[in-house]
């Protein structure tokens, strides 16, 4: 398996938690980053890249899908839970938010973000 999944370490107390989604050595290599907030039983991504890697912080509950050739994965994120996820080109991933409220995923890839040459391809790998 070429894609890296990790659960991340969690500070919690009553006021909620902390993790860092991305080790700090890896910080320069990284040309983009967002948010992404998910709405309730929606779906992201359903995309692969050409060139950049991916590193995806997914706090659960959450299901990531991804296909490395043939072969199609699933990785359940618990609730509460923090998973990073490496995924290197050319590896089509979905994310599904599978719990009631709004989840989060934290995004970094090598590759800047460009509207007129968007390093994305479009296959849907997870329909609701």
């Amino acid at each position: 398996m070429k894609v890296k999944i990790e659960q991340l370490k969690t500070h919690a107390d009553i006021r909620g938690f902390v993790f860092e989604p991305i080790a700090n050595e890896l910080l320069s290599a990284q040309k983009n980053s967002h948010v992404v907030i998910i709405a309730p039983d929606a779906i992201r991504a359903n995309h692969y890249h050409l060139y950049g890697t991916e590193t995806i912080a997914v706090v659960g509950p959450a299901l990531l899908r991804f296909k490395e050739g043939n072969d199609i994965y699933d990785v359940e994120v618990p609730s509460k839970q923090v998973y990073k996820f490496v995924i290197p080109p050319k590896v089509t991933h979905a994310v599904k938010n599978t719990g009631r409220k709004d989840n989060l995923l934290i995004v970094f890839n090598t590759v800047a973000h460009s509207s007129k040459k968007p390093d994305v391809v479009s296959e849907i790998l997870m329909r609701k």
